[in-house]
């Protein structure tokens, strides 16, 4: 192992040795009781199956067999989990091929964050990954089963899945994708289009039909933003089949791994003699596994805050410092939009996860010694899927990359670190993702402009007040004032400024996306302005210096000066209420701050 990886798994382990020895015995209490429908009573037992066809009441009065849960965040107006419609009618067949049952056991919500960005919708979007959680717990509540499939692939929905699984971490489990779309218009010509809307030089049939031609049908989007980076770490974490993370929807070879998860969540079944769940295979090697694997990939920058609500529900105490050792000595394996031009299609073709596992693997940045949905070692990830005369087989990944623009060996990678660092200083604690962002562009020194939303951003823009070097401070973003929305509807007019010649760059306490891209953007900033934090005495005009190559957010201001201002107070009640934000009242004032993974489920310390 890298010596780097070796320590910080080391220090991960000490670190979480209470909480994880606590989750740890919570499981094996619960596993000593399967198959859990065993401890029904006959009444309970005979709700539990009343719905179904004789056959699988049979199956299900003896406990000699499984039974699969099927959680599920399908709904048909989200390209990505359109598919899902017709996977529990392929995964009960499978079942009943292994003389099992499969039960639909429940739903969750699936928002996009594609369709909510700059509306006041997604003001709910990293709470739901709270409310898939609790809705996942929900829909295991009934003690009935023995394995779970959870059908889910976007940005918040993959976390919350195994969040609300890991409360039911003795169950074996499997994640089962649905695949991207084939590729549309390419990535870059539709930011190129982007811009030139955001200058007004078209309108808004061009850029519709520009969108329109780059999320096209069914499937996740192609760019490497959150969704797609789920699917790549869930991967690498052994959750998956091997090389199911990239293939398309509504195929054959899609349907066989489809068929060959629900057989092998069955195998792994306590009925089938396994022993171990989802709890005993998520634990801090394949934790520190999925660090490596978005900070080699230049992942999104949601996961610095969604992985660590992950490893919480297990019992692992994990922190930025982490990621930021890890991300000084991995290599930067891939350039895939928005950190290159090629998309995720052209990564899977290029020799997808197989090759990045087998090559990491080798120079010692992943651990090996992890169990994983297949059986012990991550080394049975270094093969792909294929069809042999309908048949479902694995082959060993390809030696080389087939296409070096957008996948290099570790030997020969794009850069010797992953690109994420951590920014400190007067102005809090916050991340930056620089993978995309040119060296020149990496250090800011520039007055800043202040904003409370990113709708007067947007204004601010179009009125050509932004045309000057700048530090763009859009605050009271964070989840306890409103939720901690993307800003990714920045992106345009930021990118404009920069590529008219002057140096900008943005500093928020709310997210940025998988999408962050070529401006660089201090994000996930804390102490919030609302608590309290520095960014709330930040006035126009205060030189602003972002140094991502120090780890540097400053603010040039005398000290008597600053501990003398006010923090600013805006009225946030707009952002309070409609479209159901006054439901998430109760979340807001619970939430913990994003190094300990915005969540209202655990405290800063993560206790419960």
């Amino acid at each position: 192992m890298h010596p780097t990886v070796e320590l910080v798994t080391q220090r991960i382990v000490e670190r979480s040795r209470r909480t994880r020895q606590v989750y740890l015995s919570r499981m094996n209490e619960l596993a000593a009781r399967a198959p859990h429908r065993g401890t029904l009573s006959c009444g309970n037992l005979a709700h539990g199956f009343a719905a179904c066809g004789q056959s699988d009441k049979n199956t299900l009065k003896l406990m000699s067999s499984a039974n699969v849960a099927m959680v599920s965040a399908y709904n048909d107006m989200l390209s990505a989990h359109q598919p899902y419609q017709r996977f529990p009618d392929v995964i009960r067949e499978a079942a009943h091929g292994m003389g099992s049952v499969a039960q639909f056991a429940g739903g969750t919500p699936a928002m996009c964050d594609g369709v909510t960005q700059g509306q006041p919708g997604m003001e709910l979007s990293l709470f739901s990954r709270d409310t898939i959680a609790m809705s996942t717990a929900i829909a295991l509540s009934h003690n009935m089963f023995d394995a779970v499939m959870l059908l889910g692939i976007c940005d918040k929905i993959v976390p919350g899945l195994l969040i609300g699984a890991l409360s039911f971490g003795h169950l074996p489990t499997i994640l089962v994708p649905s695949g991207p779309m084939p590729s549309g218009l390419p990535n870059k010509e539709k930011q190129r289009i982007r811009q030139l809307y955001a200058e007004g030089k078209i309108g808004r049939d061009e850029l519709l039909e520009a969108e329109s031609q780059s999320y096209h049908s069914p499937g996740t989007c192609t760019f490497y933003g959150t969704a797609n980076s789920n699917q790549l770490l869930v991967e690498v974490m052994g959750l998956h089949l091997p090389g199911a993370a990239f293939v398309h929807p509504d195929t054959p070879l899609r349907d066989a791994l489809t068929r060959a998860a629900t057989e092998q969540v069955i195998r792994l079944s306590r009925p089938q003699g396994g022993q171990l769940g989802l709890g005993h295979m998520v634990d801090e090697k394949s934790i520190v596994n999925a660090l490596v694997a978005l900070l080699v990939t230049g992942g999104s920058t949601n996961h610095t805050i969604h992985w660590i609500a992950i490893a919480r529900a297990a019992g692992i105490l994990i922190d930025w410092d982490d990621y930021a050792e890890l991300s000084a000595v991995v290599p930067a394996m891939t350039r895939i939009y928005p950190n290159g031009e090629e998309d995720v299609n052209a990564f899977h073709q290029a020799g997808g996860t197989g090759f990045l596992i087998r090559e990491l693997l080798n120079e010692g940045f992943l651990h090996n010694d992890v169990q994983t949905v297949v059986g012990q070692g991550l080394d049975r990830y270094a093969r792909m899927p294929v069809l042999q005369e309908g048949h479902l087989v694995w082959q060993p990944a390809s030696e080389t990359s087939g296409n070096r623009g957008v996948l290099r060996s570790a030997a020969e990678p794009f850069a010797h670190n992953g690109g994420l660092r951590v920014l400190e200083g007067n102005l809090g604690r916050g991340v930056i993702k620089v993978s995309a962002v040119v060296p020149e562009h990496r250090t800011v020194r520039a007055p800043a402009r202040v904003f409370e939303d990113q709708h007067s951003v947007k204004e601010a823009f179009e009125a050509g007040e932004l045309d000057r070097d700048c530090v763009v401070v859009v605050r009271f973003q964070g989840p306890k004032a409103n939720g901690m929305p993307e800003l990714h509807k920045l992106t345009p007019y930021l990118g404009v400024l920069q590529d008219r010649g002057y140096r900008v760059a943005l500093v928020t306490d709310g997210r940025m996306s998988g999408a962050s891209g070529k401006v660089p953007a201090a994000i996930h900033v804390y102490p919030e302005a609302f608590d309290g934090g520095p960014l709330a005495r930040v006035c126009d005009g205060d030189v602003i210096t972002m140094d991502a190559d120090r780890g540097l957010l400053a603010v040039e201001v005398p000290e008597s000066q600053w501990s003398a201002r006010e923090s600013a107070r805006p009225d946030l009640s707009d952002c309070w209420h409609g479209y159901g934000r006054e439901l998430f009242a109760g979340f807001r004032r619970s939430v913990g701050h994003p190094e300990a993974g915005a969540s209202f489920f655990w405290n800063d310390e993560g206790g419960v």
